[in-house]
């Protein structure tokens, strides 16, 4: 299945400048999303993962889909002041601004293996903070997986220390 035809593209949001990609049709087209669900699915099977990590929002409809296929801890990455116990806090840059993600402490352990998941790969900087905050609690990446890429907004040396996967690359 074609996934790239069910991704829209709106110029200036949320900034002037900005191409957004929306997901939402991939996601009212029931198969479409199953296919996407199904191939993500596979990846983690792939790389024997014991926890699943995203962001919000966009990230945590794939990743959760893909955590209760695969029968994988699903771990959540928020913005601040989001979840309620001790977090670990990392500042980063986005294409439009900058922002800061947390994850709880504890939620992860340095037997976990993790894929990292979300929906769109554009500079980066949502990743390496997702990284950043994974390696802190002494995890192992084993995989980071996206919906899309957008190749030309990050540095395809980009994460080249793990296994990357997208289904569809612009």
């Amino acid at each position: 299945m074609d996934l790239k035809k069910y991704i829209t593209d709106v110029p200036d949001f949320p900034s002037p400048g900005v191409v957004f990609k929306d997901i939402t049709p991939l996601l009212n087209h029931p198969s479409a999303f199953k296919a996407a669900i199904d191939e993500m699915a596979k990846f983690v099977q792939e790389q024997q993962a014991t926890a699943i990590v995203a962001p919000e929002a966009r990230g945590f409809v794939f990743a959760s889909a893909v955590a209760y296929l695969t029968n994988t801890k699903f771990v959540l990455v928020r913005k601040p002041g989001k979840l309620p116990r001790a977090v670990e806090q990392i500042e980063y840059t986005l294409e439009y601004g900058t922002s800061k993600v947390e994850m709880q402490k504890g939620d992860l352990t340095t037997y976990d293996r993790v894929v990292i998941i979300d929906d769109i790969l554009a500079t980066g900087g949502t990743i390496d903070a997702i990284v950043e905050l994974v390696e802190s609690q002494g995890s192992t990446i084993v995989g980071i997986e996206f919906l899309a890429d957008i190749t030309k907004l990050h540095d395809q040396e980009l994460n080249k220390k793990y296994k990357v996967k997208s289904l569809i690359t612009y």
